[in-house]
Formats: C-alpha cells, structure tokens, sequence
C-alpha cells in the first residue's frame, strides 16, 4: 500500500467522482483510477461500485474508510513532526540524571540551552547509575548526567565535570549541630538515612561500620526525602555538598574520610547528535562549575 493510494481514495470518497477527485489531487484520471484498482487489489475487496455517473463506497469501502483516513493523517503528521524537527522548530531531547544529582544545578545550563533551542521539549529519565548506563544503551537517552557509573562498556564517552565532597546532614538541635566536623566512630550510634540510589552510599555506609555497628537505618528513594526525614529529627544524613539542604540543617564535615564523588557527562560514541544534545553537551563541559552556587 503507498500513500498515494490512499490519498486517492479518500479524493473520490469525498467527491464520489472520478473525474473531480482526479482534478482535486492534480493528477490524470486514469493513473488515479489504476491506482485505486491496486489498493483494491491489495485489500482483497472492492471499495467503490461504480454505476455510471453515480459511484458509492462498498459495505467494505465504508468499513475501510476510517482505517485509510486515519492512516493518511497520521503519515501527514510525521511528515509535519519530521519538517519541524529538521527546521529546529522542535528540539526534543532526553537527558537522564541521576537520582544522587540536584535538578536545581543544571538547570542555569538548561534555561541557556532553551534560549538557543525555542522548541527545546527536554524529557527527564531519573535512576540509578546502572538504570542510567542502560537507558543509553537503549537509545532512551542521548545525553546522561551521573556519578560513578560501574559498567564500562566500548561505546561509552565520558567527561568529568566536578567533583565534591560529602557531608554529614543534621537538625538544628542535633548533638552535632555546632561541630565543624565529626570522626566517623561518632556516626555508629547514629540513625543513618541510606541512599541506595548513590554510587557513594557503600562507601559511606562503610566507613560508619568500619568505626563500629550501625545502631538503626532507614531507607529512603530520594535526597528530597533524606532532608524531610531529616527535619523531622528520623535520621542523620552524608549528602554531597551540592545538595539542596534549608538554611535550619547543618552540614558537617567527616575527618579522615576521603568521601567524595565526581559527577560526569555521559554519551554513546558515534551514535549520532541532535543539535540540542551536541549543544547541551558543549554547555555543560564549558561551564565553570566551581563558581556555581552551593546550595
């Protein structure tokens, strides 16, 4: 079946005349109604009955009608969509980030790519390194923003864009509040907030139990939930200093641990870039990221 076909069919559907729907599709009268006797041909069944000057659609003709409608218009929105997108008009891209990263830091970068993009329509993959290693393996990303990411494979290119340090996360009342820092050994009898969706939680989960044994834990799914569970006096948390805590939490530092995470740029060597994901990328590893603000 070819679209042409289509077309035709749905001209004489509306005009029931050969001859007009010829004329409306600016083609010659024969080559429409071969073209129609294909599509016939092709669909097993007559469409039209033609009688003369009165020509009707078929049972099987009014039953084909919808179906042949509705793919004639579909074909005709990829061919706008496609157009769009080439012109730029329309710039969709997929970025995955990982759960342990703070929207709030890229999103400077974002707004400066939209000013350049007017159709930017980003869509936002959340997860951990490996569900974000997998998303651009499967082409659901072309551009992912992440921490550590434990399977290396050929294809993947990385770069580092900066690295920072973690701190312990306290309430305002909190024995620890009003410490500069604090020595690992002093965490063991501590409720800690585990953050299984950050390449760094072993580490940090680590270091507390080589000081001794961790007394009670809970387990959260966000660094949005660490801080609420954290106001709420639940637990003690060890976020990366980037993270967005409220003025009333205290951040501290762990002496001796050598706690730290590189967040880098990731993308799928020669698979090829739209202009929003090649722009993006060039952005994000020209931005100073010293002088982006703390949170």
């Amino acid at each position: 079946m070819e679209m042409h076909q289509v077309r035709y069919f749905l001209a004489v559907s509306q005009t029931m005349n050969f001859t007009r729907a010829a004329e409306q599709c600016n083609v010659a009268q024969p080559s429409l109604t071969r073209a129609v006797k294909l599509l016939e041909e092709e669909l097993g069944g007559d469409l039209f009955r033609r009688e003369r000057k009165l020509t009707h659609l078929t049972e099987f003709g009014q039953r084909m009608l919808p179906f042949l409608r509705q793919c004639f218009e579909s074909a005709q929105t990829a061919k706008t969509l496609a157009k769009t997108i080439r012109s730029g008009a329309l710039a969709p891209l997929a970025v995955a980030i990982s759960r342990s990263i703070d929207l709030s830091l890229l999103t400077p970068v974002f707004a400066e790519l939209a000013r350049n993009f007017p159709g930017l329509e980003l869509k936002f993959a959340r997860g951990s390194e490996t569900e974000i290693s997998a998303a651009l393996k499967k082409g659901d990303a072309e551009v992912a923003i992440a921490g550590n990411v434990v399977e290396r494979w050929d294809r993947l290119d990385s770069w580092p864009l900066f690295s920072e340090a973690l701190a312990l996360v306290v309430w305002k009342s909190h024995r620890f509040a009003n410490l500069d820092a604090v020595e690992p050994s002093a965490l063991a009898n501590e409720r800690i907030l585990l953050r299984p969706y950050c390449e760094t939680s072993d580490r940090s989960l680590g270091l507390i139990k080589g000081h001794g044994k961790v007394a009670r834990a809970h387990e959260v799914a966000s660094d949005d939930d660490v801080v609420k569970m954290i106001e709420a006096e639940l637990g003690v948390g060890i976020l990366p200093a980037s993270a967005a805590c409220p003025s009333h939490l205290h951040k501290i530092a762990i002496r001796g641990a050598s706690l730290e995470r590189t967040v880098t740029l990731y993308s799928v060597a020669g698979r090829e870039r739209s202009a929003a994901g090649a722009a993006l990328m060039k952005l994000l590893r020209a931005r100073d990221w010293m002088a982006a603000p703390a949170h």
